[in-house]
């Protein structure tokens, strides 16, 4: 069994420093999706898993929320 090695030039990602809120502002217009599995486990039992699923995309009119608007709550028990 061979082992790759690393990739041409060609096919390398240039490093360029990109400002947060650029990165933030692709993500955002494009969506990204972000999944991950956490396992706690001792001696090879697993006692806790969280799975993360999650789509983080800007809200746009193309694009609406998925929640409806809902009105502030009127008063309270506490309102004189």
């Amino acid at each position: 069994m061979s082992t790759p090695g690393p990739p041409p030039e060609a096919e390398r990602l240039p490093q360029r420093q990109v400002a947060l809120i650029d990165l933030l502002d692709r993500l955002l217009s494009g969506g990204v999706v972000l999944t991950g599995d956490v396992v706690l486990s001792i001696a090879d039992i697993d006692l806790v898993r969280i799975s993360l699923r999650a789509l983080i995309v800007s809200i746009s009119e193309q694009n609406p929320s998925p929640w409806t608007r809902t009105n502030p709550p009127q008063g309270g028990v506490h309102d004189n």
